[in-house]
């Protein structure tokens, strides 16, 4: 998910996170510019996206920031309507997975009810280090539930924020910040499939997996004067429940996951492209000026509509946070790590691209991460105009071919070998395929797999059918392995 491994759980593996950002940023770093000369041509008229799932689960989601923002206490309510018969209810505990819960971050599920009846949560390490709750939590159910019978629960939980993360989540003492993305019980349900069980991993990667659903609210609980960021259209906000609070309430249509953001951030807001940015960046400064992001993520994102179609969100929200050393993204928001203007254009090309690969078309990301990583690594390559960085023949030979590898594969053979692995010969395959077959129908096939997918978990299947009218891309990707499907 993110433009370069990331986030260490622990000393050891911090030598080799900066070595993989020092290769990534040779690599990849593109000058800023407008237009590149051979940027993709203007997308053609197609088929509008496939809708959102009609039964797709609803949130509704509350945090109460601590006034020091080190803590939140939350609150959520799911219904969930299965299309398959269940008879428990499996969330997964993101921030316990190794690389953030390393960093001091926590999630404990503190109580829950189903049906309105109380269920005591079952949490399971699931590759979560020891001495940290669970990445696995599981509520039973009174009784098995067939397909198509809604089921409502709700779960109360304490979400810990370690101080100068450098993580998805965490808070900034000295900038007075906190931010947060998969800070809560995310339901773990792909359609025809039922609930996905896999262990996170121990290199900084992602493994989520969830279908859309309907934030029917996020409500964030802060200090007055706190800035809030976070996913979908913004309520105004109105005073909270406690003296000196603020509550801010946000809805989204259809989304996988929710980020978040509080404190002491100035507020840029203002069109771009094809949706309504909201840039916060700390009041204590940045090494980029505030100006150059909202430039380079406007000139981006444009260029990536020309490529794969619409912007799927229109409200963009984005968060400079200062231990970050990368960037991560949320549907219709990112976290941006505090960079240097030169290594502004790569990470806003390769997180924006995310917004379609992993947001609008999700994908297993324990079992086929080169769905996300791989096409967000070509789309940035595209629209950055860095094609001849990404090539076959720069895959290590122990590594060629195993494009379609799970992350249980990748965590043992390391950040390095992952980026290699997937981000480099994930891309690297579908330039290739761009470059023998043609720009325009090789990006009339991808825009046709992306508005046929949108909404869904796709899968390397759903590549090979939109690739099958092209047998020299069907023949690329499958010679990297990305077909060889296998958890």
């Amino acid at each position: 998910m993110t433009s370069r491994p990331r986030g260490p759980c622990c000393a050891a593996l911090l030598t080799t996170f900066i070595a993989v950002l020092t290769v990534l940023a040779a690599c990849t770093a593109a000058p800023p510019h407008a237009a590149p000369p051979h940027a993709a041509p203007p997308a053609a008229p197609g088929p509008n996206p496939a809708a959102p799932w009609p039964q797709r689960p609803v949130v509704d989601l509350t945090f109460d920031m601590a006034p020091d923002l080190s803590s939140a206490t939350g609150h959520e309510t799911v219904v969930f309507t299965p299309d398959l018969p269940v008879c428990e209810l499996v969330f997964r505990a993101w921030p316990n997975m190794p690389s953030t819960a390393g960093q001091g971050n926590a999630l404990v599920v503190t109580g829950a009810t189903v049906q309105g009846r109380t269920s005591a949560p079952v949490m399971s390490p699931a590759g979560a280090p020891p001495g940290a709750p669970g990445t696995l939590v599981e509520l039973p159910l009174p009784g098995c539930v067939p397909a198509g019978q809604s089921v409502r629960a709700e779960l109360g939980f304490a979400l810990r924020l370690g101080a100068d993360s450098d993580e998805r989540m965490g808070t900034s003492p000295a900038t007075g910040t906190a931010w947060f993305g998969s800070g809560f019980p995310l339901l773990a349900w792909v359609r025809g499939q039922g609930w996905i069980r896999d262990d996170a991993v121990t290199i900084p990667s992602e493994t989520a997996t969830s279908e859309d659903f309907r934030l029917d609210a996020l409500r964030v609980i802060a200090p007055t004067r706190a800035e809030v960021s976070g996913t979908g259209r913004a309520d105004v906000p109105v005073p909270g429940p406690q003296a000196g609070t603020t509550a801010h309430v946000f809805h989204a249509d259809a989304v996988r996951d929710v980020s978040v953001a509080v404190g002491a951030y100035r507020v840029q807001e203002r069109d771009v492209a094809g949706a309504r940015l909201h840039l916060f960046t700390p009041a204590s400064g940045t090494r980029a000026d505030p100006q150059r992001w909202a430039q380079e993520i406007d000139g981006t994102l444009g260029r990536l509509e020309q490529l794969l179609g619409p912007s799927p969100y229109a409200d963009l929200w984005v968060v400079i946070v200062p231990p970050l050393t990368s960037g991560i993204e949320y549907p219709g928001a990112l976290q941006f790590g505090d960079l240097g203007t030169k290594d502004v254009p790569e990470l806003a090309a390769h997180e924006l691209a995310h917004q379609w690969f992993y947001g609008l078309v999700g994908n297993d990301q324990a079992r086929d991460p080169w769905l996300d990583e791989g096409f967000a690594t070509y789309a940035q390559a595209v629209v950055d105009d860095s094609p001849g960085e990404y090539r076959l023949g720069s895959v290590p030979r122990a590594l060629r071919g195993g494009l379609g590898d799970p992350m249980g594969a990748w965590s043992g053979r390391g950040p390095g070998a992952y980026y290699s692995g997937v981000y480099v010969q994930g891309a690297a395959a579908l330039l290739a395929a761009r470059r023998r077959v043609g720009a325009g129908p090789f990006d009339a096939a991808v825009r046709a797999y992306v508005t046929t997918n949108a909404h869904r978990v796709a899968t390397p299947a759903d590549v090979a059918h939109a690739f099958a009218g092209l047998p020299v891309a069907s023949d690329l990707l499958a010679g990297a392995g990305a077909f060889a499907t296998r958890r």
